[in-house]
């Protein structure tokens, strides 16, 4: 007898549950408010990789970026975005490495704490884009572009702001921005994949 009032408890709240468990966000531009738009430092990830040796690929990370992302889905080719990220919230899978990568023959932290991104170009193809834009690291500024995918909007659950969020590839030379040692050995290309959301204040 327990066990079918459990069973009947559970099929009456299945339809409930199913209602929580969808997404606040779709991948629907009517959806996208115009406005300006802090990112969400905490949702917002840049990963590379680049062939080691040709012995396996190395990947890491860099996050908590701070910046605004200023749109108007009626006009999305005057998009706007700038972007700071810290150099020393770089992300590895070996403290080791991370602290390699913090010297001076790397990314030298001490003395270049931040990286930008800033768009000079918007092109847009439906719900993809090319984003070019300044990015500066290691005091260089290099363009590069990026092949943007509008991945949703909606309204934040949490904090109940209006949410936008991106998908994004590139690749760039690091030897470009005075990160060149060890190649060929290490691949001079580095291949990006960046998660990026942003709120409306």
């Amino acid at each position: 007898m327990r066990q079918a009032l459990l069973a009947l408890a559970l099929i009456a709240a299945t339809p409930a549950l199913a209602q929580s468990a969808g997404k606040p966000g779709a991948a629907d531009v009517s959806r996208v408010q115009a406005g300006t738009y802090q990112v969400d430092p905490n949702h917002t990830q840049v990963f590379w990789s680049v062939d080691h040796m040709g012995f396996s690929t190395l990947q890491g990370g860099f996050g908590s970026p701070t910046g605004t992302l200023t749109l108007d889905p009626k006009n999305p080719t005057a998009a706007k975005l700038s972007l700071t990220f810290p150099m020393s919230a770089i992300t590895t899978t070996s403290a080791l490495f991370k602290e390699h990568l913090s010297s001076a023959n790397w990314f030298d932290v001490a003395k270049y704490p931040e990286a930008t991104f800033v768009s000079t170009r918007v092109a847009v193809s439906g719900t993809t884009a090319r984003v070019t834009g300044d990015l500066t690291v290691k005091g260089v500024t290099k363009p590069v572009t990026l092949d943007v995918r509008f991945f949703g909007a909606g309204a934040n659950p949490m904090s109940k702001a209006p949410t936008v969020g991106f998908s994004a590839t590139g690749t760039l030379k690091r030897s470009d921005f005075g990160l060149g040692m060890a190649v060929p050995v290490v691949d001079d290309q580095v291949k990006l994949t960046i998660n990026a959301a942003f709120e409306k204040k």
